[in-house]
């Protein structure tokens, strides 16, 4: 059959079995909702007719950027079980509630039917093992980190007061990330948006960020006192030093807590490294956050930051044209302003490192600009107590799902959307596979193996990514149509599994839709307020005619704090200090 007539069977199809909801005949966009889940799959799978020579003379009309670029040629299907491709070691630290349900569906479907796993370490991080073991499995999963630098982390579980009860739990519980971030070494938490090209999301182009690892509240000792004195002094290591007084008040409340913590600036240098070498590769623009303004304290995380710029990298960023010779400075960004800007530089491209603290919270709120929290990844980098290896942990920046849990429970459908658990399980392999490599330089195994990984985890990225960009994704993307947990899980190891087996072949594809940004009320904790919104739009809408004109909607971003600035005032945004 000739690609023509292919294209226009595929054509008839989609007239007669999709909707679309949304159309734009100047960009050629739309969105697609479905009304019959088996009808993508009919879609999808008509191509699979189309012979190798037509493939191969479709694939070579393309325009070069809608071929199919290819890092590795490595033939990834195994014939029989003993034919599996051996992983290297990797710790995999198992959580609990949906996110684990959906981790075992990847694994099943996505990774074991080409892959030997047997080198991997796996740790039950559930509350009832970790009550059950006393959390000697916590440490034992830490001492393993320790070991093969290369872990996958699911979400897990902190228990509170409430849960601690309701578990039926024998002790309290610590954070396990706290614990592993101690262990590790833990330098920083890297926090990057998650693109999927052709569709729209939040940011336009990529959002970096690097949350200080350790230090600050998290850490901090406290009390609850009444009135009094409360002296925080200083004792040296050394004894030819003398004590001091770091801070003494007096209290004269009833009602006091006292809290102490500190920033362990050590490793702020290895941070920075991190930080400006990801910017520079990425070639986005870096920014220092902090509030030193009023919290003097902090001056030393920004001088460190700088101080490695200047001397290090302040001529690369030129060179490679992300930081003209005019504009070369290290910028700085007070933290109140940071907020601000997220909200505003929604063209992404820039990249921002903070403390702890600081960056949690701005963090959170990239995610919410993006999408969800699972559109950003979460990565610890820390070191090895040698210093001469990197650990790095990967995880989704999401918890363990506890809603969609109860409703799997109950046996209702849920939809949870993988991609932040599998990015991070793409990341974590990578990184296992390069580690393997360092460790066998002159190994041709070693080589083959990581050539192997690499082409896969490129595979399965681009067979779930253009899962959904042929409207087959879960309901927070698709809507009420999108497909189920396990549809989607099943609809990506199908397309997986074509993209592998043509990877010795003359490649080709139709290229997916291109997507504008999927309705945010598809999300499960959608929660606006349609009235209140109404409100405010009636409040700008001075002259009630239903709309906004440009001149009101100009007033509205002012008197929001949201106006764009041109480059020169966006850099000198520094707000005054509001003590």
């Amino acid at each position: 059959m000739s690609s023509l007539r292919i294209l226009a069977r595929r054509a008839a199809t989609a007239s007669s079995r999709t909707m679309l909801s949304e159309t734009s005949a100047s960009n050629g966009r739309f969105f697609l909702s479905m009304s019959n889940k088996a009808t993508m799959t009919t879609l999808a799978s008509s191509s699979s007719s189309m012979s190798a020579s037509e493939g191969s003379n479709l694939q070579a009309a393309l325009p070069n950027n809608q071929k199919t670029s290819r890092r590795y040629k490595s033939t990834i299907l195994p014939t029989s079980d003993s034919d599996k491709i051996v992983l290297p070691p990797m710790v995999y630290i198992a959580g609990e509630e949906m996110t684990h349900y959906a981790t075992q569906l990847v694994l099943k479907q996505w990774i074991n039917p080409y892959f030997n796993t047997d080198a991997w370490e796996t740790f039950d991080l559930s509350c009832k093992a970790r009550d059950e073991s006393n959390d000697q499995v916590l440490k034992d999963a830490v001492d393993a980190g320790k070991r093969i630098c290369a872990i996958f982390k699911e979400p897990t579980i902190t228990p509170s007061v409430t849960q601690v009860k309701e578990m039926g739990l024998s002790q309290h519980l610590c954070s396990p990330n706290g614990a592993m971030r101690r262990g590790w070494n833990g330098i920083t938490i890297s926090r990057d948006t998650i693109h999927i090209k052709g569709i729209e999301l939040g940011y336009a182009n990529p959002v970096l960020f690097e949350r200080h690892a350790v230090g600050g509240e998290y850490g901090a000792g406290w009390h609850s006192v009444g009135k009094g004195t409360l002296l925080t002094t200083y004792i040296p290591d050394d004894d030819n030093e003398r004590p001091f007084v770091v801070d003494k008040r007096d209290l004269t409340d009833d009602n006091n807590v006292c809290v102490v913590y500190h920033n362990p600036y050590d490793n702020v240098v290895d941070l920075a490294h991190l930080f400006f070498k990801r910017c520079l590769d990425a070639k986005v623009v870096p920014y220092i956050v902090t509030k030193k303004t009023v919290f003097k304290w902090q001056e030393g995380f920004w001088a460190t930051m700088k101080k490695i710029f200047d001397e290090e990298y302040k001529e690369e960023f030129v060179k490679a044209g992300v930081m003209s010779e005019e504009k070369s400075e290290l910028q700085h960004l007070i933290s109140d302003a940071a907020t601000m800007q997220l909200i505003r530089w929604t063209g992404g491209g820039f990249g921002m490192a903070a403390h702890n603290y600081d960056g949690d919270m701005l963090t959170d709120q990239i995610a919410q600009v993006h999408r969800s929290p699972g559109f950003i990844t979460s990565n610890l980098v820390g070191k090895t107590d040698c210093g001469t290896k990197i650990i790095k942990e990967f995880e989704a920046s999401h918890g363990t799902v506890t809603d969609l849990w109860n409703d799997h429970l109950a046996g209702k459908e849920t939809s949870i959307n993988p991609l932040g658990l599998v990015e991070a399980l793409i990341g974590a392999m990578n990184h296992s596979a390069m580690l393997h490599l360092e460790n066998n330089p002159n190994d041709a195994d070693a080589k083959d193996v990581h050539d192997k990984v690499f082409t896969f985890t490129e595979q399965l990225q681009r067979a779930m990514h253009n899962t959904f960009r042929y409207g087959q994704g879960t309901r927070d993307m698709c809507g009420p149509t999108g497909f189920t947990t396990e549809d989607f899980i099943d609809k990506v190891a199908w397309r997986l599994g074509r993209y592998l087996a043509k990877l010795d072949e003359a490649e080709f594809s139709y290229p997916p839709p291109e997507l504008s940004e999927p309705d945010r009320q598809f999300r499960r904790n959608y929660d606006v307020d349609h009235e209140a919104a109404k409100k405010l739009f009636d409040k700008y809408d001075k002259d009630g005619d239903g709309t906004v004109n440009f001149e009101e909607f100009e007033k509205m971003l002012v008197k929001m704090g949201l106006a764009p600035k041109t480059k020169e005032v966006v850099q000198q945004d520094v707000k005054e200090p509001d003590v």
